[in-house]
């Protein structure tokens, strides 16, 4: 197969034209117009193996999982693999064995040795948990860990429990993007009371000089209507009031989810 490229910035030193042809079959690239040969043997910059599902392109990608702000190291640490065999395939020995585990040990430790880790490690760990509990997307837990980083740059977090505040900074996500998500819904899932979420989320606000957008009251009507079982008939019909009671500006100042 013959793949002919166009404008590749280099001239052929022959003819001077710049239509270069290369050859996937044999490597060579030359020049389209005389035949010179600029280069015998061009590098495959693709993968070597083949892929046929998503499923085995990600199990042989090696770039790895993307940096996320959700985990205590940006994903950016090296981990040391649990398999026990060196780069031909072959199992350790004894003695190697017990060297690789003692490895294992002292990365997993040196990764967390100070207070901040730790305290990501634990409030992550809390924050994935959310995330499956709640149905949030990725978007609202990258702007649940920004929050929670400025806290904990400006020592927010001390004389406080981790879980409240990070309560506090996913129902101020969820407010910024526009989730419908209440106080009731993240303090019941974290077990945490209503009153103290509420405080660390006032604190936030005031520290941090967030500015929360007014929820619609629309964003909430499916929700309330899925879990009542009611027609789009129905759905419709509060649609057009809610919509009438916003022109007369009687909403202001309501609760959401009551409205």
């Amino acid at each position: 197969m013959v793949l002919q490229t166009f404008n590749t910035g280099m001239r052929c030193a022959r003819c001077g034209k710049n239509s270069m042809v290369t050859d996937n079959t044999t490597g060579e690239r030359f020049c389209g117009g005389c035949g010179f040969v600029i280069a015998e043997r061009v590098d495959d910059s693709g993968p070597e193996w083949r892929s046929f599902s998503k499923d085995e392109y990600d199990d042989k990608s090696r770039t790895g999982s993307p940096t996320s702000l959700a985990m205590h190291d940006m994903g950016l640490a090296t981990i040391i693999g649990h398999a026990n065999k060196d780069v031909t395939g072959k199992p350790l020995s004894a003695s190697m064995k017990s060297t690789i585990e003692r490895l294992r040990t002292w990365d997993s430790r040196s990764q967390a040795h100070e207070s901040s880790d730790r305290n990501f490690r634990q409030a992550f760990s809390d924050l994935g948990r959310l995330k499956d509990k709640l149905a949030l997307s990725d978007a609202v837990i990258e702007k649940t860990a920004y929050i929670y980083r400025k806290a904990l740059d400006k020592g927010l977090v001390r004389g406080r429990s981790i879980p409240g505040l990070l309560a506090a900074a996913l129902y101020a996500a969820c407010r910024d993007s526009g989730t419908p998500r209440t106080l009731n819904d993240v303090s019941s899932e974290i077990n945490i009371k209503r009153k103290d979420v509420s405080r660390c989320y006032r604190l936030l606000l005031r520290e941090l000089d967030l500015k929360m957008p007014v929820v619609d009251p629309v964003k909430c009507m499916s929700r309330i209507a899925s879990e009542a079982g009611l027609t789009e008939k129905v759905k419709r019909r509060a649609l057009i009031i809610l919509n009438d009671a916003n022109k007369l500006e009687i909403t202001a100042g309501k609760d959401p989810m009551g409205l």
